[in-house]
């Protein structure tokens, strides 16, 4: 006789050796096999029939057909199973096939009471065909028992008609199941696990108050007696039944599901719940507040909740080790412990620890995700969202997904940032704010390199980028005239920073670095990210400088040295004293930067100031008594004359316009640079009339009125202490100035109620006429109104001195003619061979040395003046 599991196929080859009498026997048997194997399975629990179905069973297996047993039972299963369990089961779902389309109709409630009978009804009907399934085995181990004395293993026949049956039933529900049923089970357990985390999340949020409970003086406690102590007793005592209940209802519903072949569904249903439940903690406790770091509270909420609950879930369902209870009395199993996560347990499970990791990845991938959205308006903040950039430092170590952050934020900076809307300063203190940010994430300046390049390319395109990146170096309002920019956005910051640099470690230079540090530098290398360019090594990163980048967009420190020495000659000719020490400062710390060569003659110009101040002091003190005579005479003293002498060729050039002043000041202005040939000969004062400021008190019938403008505004309105009414022609004629500067400068005393404006006789011709009896409706009962407005002038601002754009215009015209005549003999040539070529032919004095971004500004000033056109990036001569 062969084994029961010698094969899993019937040998018919054995009827050919049988008689009529056996034959007709296990005819007999196989049909009472037939009908007791369906009496069985349809609920009969007479002994009787498990009599029969056991002997039919030993006959059958006596004649070597125990696989015919066995094939025909578990077909018999599969066809009840399917019949009488499946089909019933998956009735109670066809109401949800459309649950995706009405989410706002879902019952949730109603859906776990639908699965758990569902579940109840067809558990109940496999675990009776089981135990049919059992009485086989009994029947093939008891024959076998007596075929073998005892000594045949019958474990793996009972594992092989098992494994065989739930292969069955899992085949069946899978063969049938609705497209609908993984979402019915997501929601079920998206109710359960929300329910769950309430009351857990309440219990985590006040073991995070019991900190301060803690602190409360004994005496103080024992005034409240036992009561409230009896009260929170059955408070906890509540909350752990709840809990349990609910551990407990949802560990049955999966281990029913697991035990019908759902593991891997059910698995990805209470995940995708739990990752759900994540994603909202995290959006609720990050939100809009970049002040906090969150991701601590995060990881605490992970380790208080649903490590909890998973890790009761797998002790309930026996994936998860056991483990002795150190303490006694009432426990739950969910409550967080302040030194483990994991509640009773001295090492987790390997289930649980792989949950561990996968949830804290997605926390971190979910915060990641959140702050990159934002960074935009974190970097606005900064340095007030700082702890939010740690955060996100924090998760990008975590995932690595650099590369996402680069991206998104490349696209928020072209969408709002990099448009015509945004004003140069703003674009530059956002620069400044992210370079100081994605240092903290990114020290080596791989990731800041490739987000810096689309503001540089764009800034290089802006006529003032070089005006306001000047104005943030010297200026501790960051360049915002009102004042209330962000003082972190300074450059002066970073300027006083490379002085403390300078003092602790040197000039930072790597043939200068000894043995000793150059040790140190090789222990802490580390490689590039794979995303760095390699095209730029390791050396041009070795460390974020925000004022290198920051000249790295005009390309040249040359052109930002001139428009300081612009910026600061401007400055320095519009002061009414000579305190410029912050000036000198700044000038220290931009020395420390750029070099002392390349700041010598700013240097000059603030040696100029200290020099006026020291030559007007002695000019003032040689005064005799007979200028003090004519003074009194006058009206007007020495005293009360400041000047400022000015080397002027280290100066930038001055602006001059023709000015005539009052013959009392000209006589004054006179007697001073007399005196000052004494002393200092054989130098002579040569005076810029037009430059300066003037402080004036206009008196009226019943106030007085005190201004501080520019020498052109006092000459006009000066004009008119003798005559209340001029032409503006006549005007233009005693001042000396062209009638539409006139017209234009006068514009300040007519807004200020001073002058009034009227049509002549001639219509180019206007009248300007002096108002008497002012009266002032913000101070109608003072007498002396305080004006004081520091170079009151028009919109338009009049420039001192010459801008950089104005002298580099000067300077290239000595080239217009060599670029015309080469136009002339090309027809048409490009920006780059243009370029070229003035600088082959153009050596002599001066010499061409002009940069290709300078030429093209040239060349796009003749275009507007319409001498030359420029088609598909060549230029022509304008026909």
């Amino acid at each position: 006789m062969e084994s029961l599991t010698s094969s899993p196929v019937c040998n018919l080859g054995i009827f050919m050796s049988l008689d009529d009498d056996t034959v007709q026997e296990i005819l007999q048997s196989y049909d009472g096999f037939c009908a007791a194997a369906k009496s069985l399975l349809h609920g009969s629990v007479d002994l009787s029939v498990r009599h029969d179905f056991v002997s039919h069973v030993h006959t059958l297996c006596k004649h070597g057909l125990h696989s015919l047993v066995r094939d025909y039972f578990l077909r018999s299963l599969e066809e009840a199973f399917e019949n009488n369990g499946a089909s019933r089961f998956w009735l109670h779902f066809e109401d949800y096939s459309k649950i995706e389309e009405d989410l706002e109709k879902i019952d949730e409630d109603e859906i776990q009471r639908v699965l758990c009978k569902a579940l109840e009804e067809l558990c109940l009907v496999k675990e009776n065909q089981e135990k049919c399934l059992l009485i086989l085995v009994h029947a093939l181990q008891s024959y076998m028992e007596n075929l073998s004395d005892g000594k045949h293993n019958f474990d793996s026949e009972k594992v092989y008609l098992f494994s065989k049956y739930q292969l069955i039933v899992s085949s069946i529900l899978m063969a049938n199941l609705p497209r609908h049923f993984p979402e019915v089970l997501h929601w079920y357990f998206k109710g359960r696990l929300e329910e769950l985390s309430t009351i857990m999340g309440g219990e985590f949020n006040e073991e995070n108050e019991c900190g301060g409970r803690d602190e409360m003086d004994l005496d103080e406690k024992s005034k409240y007696g036992t009561g409230e102590m009896d009260i929170d007793e059955c408070y906890s005592q509540d909350k752990f039944s709840e809990t349990n209940r609910l551990v407990r209802n949802i560990g049955k519903v999966v281990r029913d599901l697991r035990n019908l072949g759902f593991t891997s569904m059910t698995e990805d249903a209470y995940a995708s719940a739990i990752f759900l439940l994540l994603k909202a903690k995290v959006h609720n406790l990050a939100g809009d507040d970049y002040r906090s770091s969150v991701l601590d509270s995060i990881k605490g909420w992970i380790e208080a909740v649903p490590l909890q609950f998973l890790n009761a879930l797998l002790a309930y369902l026996g994936d998860s080790i056991s483990f002795d209870q150190h303490s006694s009395g009432l426990k739950s199993p969910l409550a967080s412990q302040p030194s483990s996560c994991y509640s009773g347990t001295n090492t987790p499970s390997e289930g649980l620890i792989r949950w561990k990791l996968r949830l804290e990845y997605f926390a971190y991938e979910t915060l990641q995700d959140l702050r990159i959205a934002k960074l935009f308006e974190i970097i606005v903040d900064y340095p007030e969202s700082s702890l939010a950039i740690e955060d996100l430092k924090q998760c990008l170590e975590y995932t690595g997904q650099h590369s996402k952050l680069v991206e998104s934020f490349i696209s928020a900076l072209r969408y709002r940032l990099l448009t015509a809307g945004a004003s140069t300063n703003d674009i530059l203190h956002q620069y400044v704010s992210t370079i100081k940010a994605l240092r903290t994430i990114d020290p080596a300046g791989v990731f800041l390199e490739a987000v810096g390049e689309p503001i540089r390319d764009y800034l290089r395109g802006r006529k003032d980028t070089i005006k306001c990146i000047v104005t943030m170096l010297t200026d501790g309002t960051s360049g915002n005239p009102n004042g209330s920019g962000n003082s972190g956005d300074s450059l002066l910051e970073e300027l006083n920073r490379d002085e403390e640099n300078q003092e602790n470690i040197g000039v930072d230079d790597d043939f200068n670095t000894d043995d000793k540090q150059a040790w140190i530098d090789a222990q802490r290398w580390e490689p590039d990210p794979v995303e760095a360019d390699p095209s730029k090594g390791s050396r041009n990163r070795r460390k974020v400088d925000i004022l290198g980048m920051i000249v790295g967009i005009i390309g040249s420190k040359d052109q930002l040295v001139n428009e300081y020495r612009v910026m600061l000659a401007e400055k320095l000719l519009n002061k009414s004293d000579y305190d410029i020490d912050s000036e000198i400062r700044t000038l220290e710390l931009l020395k420390i930067h750029f070099g002392e060569s390349s700041m010598q003659k700013c240097e000059i110009m603030l040696n100029d100031l200290i020099d006026s101040k020291r030559t007007n002091t002695n000019i003032k003190a040689t005064i005799n008594k007979t200028s003090q005579i004519e003074s009194a005479e006058t009206g007007i003293s020495l005293d009360n004359l400041d000047a400022t002498i000015i080397s002027s060729n280290f100066w930038p050039p001055i602006q001059d316009e023709a000015l005539i002043i009052p013959e009392p000041v000209d006589q004054l202005l006179s007697d001073y640079a007399r005196r000052f040939h004494e002393i200092k000969t054989p130098r002579k004062l040569l005076w810029k009339k037009n430059l300066g400021t003037v402080k004036l008190e206009l008196q009226f019938e019943d106030k007085a009125m005190q201004f501080t403008v520019a020498p052109i505004h006092a000459a006009i309105i000066i004009q008119f202490q003798d005559q209340t009414s001029w032409t503006s022609k006549n005007l233009a004629a005693a001042t000396g100035i062209p009638v539409d500067v006139l017209n234009r400068r006068i514009s300040f005393w007519i807004s200020k109620g001073v002058l009034t404006e009227s049509l002549g006789t001639d219509p180019g011709d206007h009248v300007f006429t002096l108002v008497e009896g002012m009266v002032d409706n913000s101070k109608n009962n003072a007498n002396t109104v305080n004006c004081e407005e520091l170079l009151a002038g028009d919109e338009e601002v009049e420039r001192s001195v010459a801008s950089v754009e104005d002298q580099l215009r000067k300077e290239m015209t000595v080239y217009e003619k060599f670029i015309m005549g080469m136009l002339t003999n090309f027809g048409s040539m490009a920006l780059d061979r243009i370029h070229n070529t003035l600088k082959m032919f153009c050596v002599a004095d001066p010499p061409y040395d002009k940069s290709l971004q300078q030429l093209q500004s040239f060349l796009s000033g003749l275009v507007s003046e319409e001498k030359l056109e420029l088609r598909d990036g060549m230029y022509f001569l304008k026909k």
